[in-house]
């Protein structure tokens, strides 16, 4: 793997102040999110499939939607878990992996047989509103697809991922468009090895790419970390510039 399984750090963090102004639309029978520019800021054509964490749609991720379209572009968050996104800081002898693979009711699963319709079905809409152009950020559990969907043909032009997980050294040798990683100094879910394996990866593919460490913050940082302090505030609100800044350069 390119990037270890989820684990319980993915679960936990703090929920960031703020009012979302998006709207939630539905994507046939899926629940979503929606954030539109307004005024002269729109980049035109363009937009972005914002695929959260495990956390799913919620304060966090809404608020940062509305920013990507304050910057321009046109954001969707889809529900990528059926109804099933979990609450922040589940306790320690939470089992994820059985919900992942099973779900809250134990038949509803969150594994990419399941999830891979939902991202499919996304873009399929977003190229009905007549979208050409389309980019991705993926967190956590999220950036797994991200990776999935910018092989050839899938439908993601340029790709962001933060702290990654569960992606498949394939996967991400099978990219054909530019990708940006976020990764935390502290995270047991994309360590140090598999920063350097997917390096080697991505070398190989031919295709932009950019991994930025960030010092002194852990696995979920760029969703969930704690403002108050100044080096996690201030490795959220550069690792959120370093995705616009690659939408600019590369999807725009």
């Amino acid at each position: 793997m390119a990037s270890n399984p989820p684990a319980q750090c993915c679960t936990v963090g703090v929920k960031h102040e703020g009012e979302p102004t998006g709207k939630s639309i539905k994507i046939g029978s899926i629940e979503a999110y929606v954030a539109e520019p307004t005024g002269k800021n729109i980049h035109k054509d363009t937009a972005i499939l914002y695929l959260p964490d495990v956390i799913g749609i919620w304060q966090n991720s809404q608020l940062m939607a509305d920013q990507l379209a304050v910057n321009g572009y046109y954001t969707i968050i889809p529900d990528l878990f059926n109804g099933d996104a979990l609450k922040i800081n589940r306790p320690a002898d939470f089992n994820l992996m059985e919900w992942l693979t099973k779900g809250t009711g134990g038949n509803n699963p969150h594994t990419y047989e399941y999830v891979d319709s939902i991202v499919e079905k996304s873009i399929a809409w977003l190229k009905d509103q007549g979208f050409k152009k389309i980019g991705s950020v993926g967190y956590c559990f999220g950036a797994k697809y991200t990776i999935r969907f910018m092989s050839k043909g899938k439908g993601i032009d340029v790709g962001y991922v933060a702290h990654p997980s569960f992606v498949e050294e394939s996967e991400l040798a099978a990219i054909s468009g530019p990708l940006s990683i976020a990764a935390a100094e502290t995270d047991q879910i994309f360590p140090a090895e598999k920063r350097h394996k997917s390096e080697t990866i991505l070398i190989e593919t031919k295709q932009p790419y950019q991994i930025n460490l960030y010092s002194g913050v852990s696995h979920g940082f760029s969703v969930r970390c704690d403002t108050s302090k100044k080096i996690e505030k201030f490795s959220k609100e550069q690792a959120f510039l370093q995705a616009v800044n690659w939408f600019d350069e590369h999807l725009v």
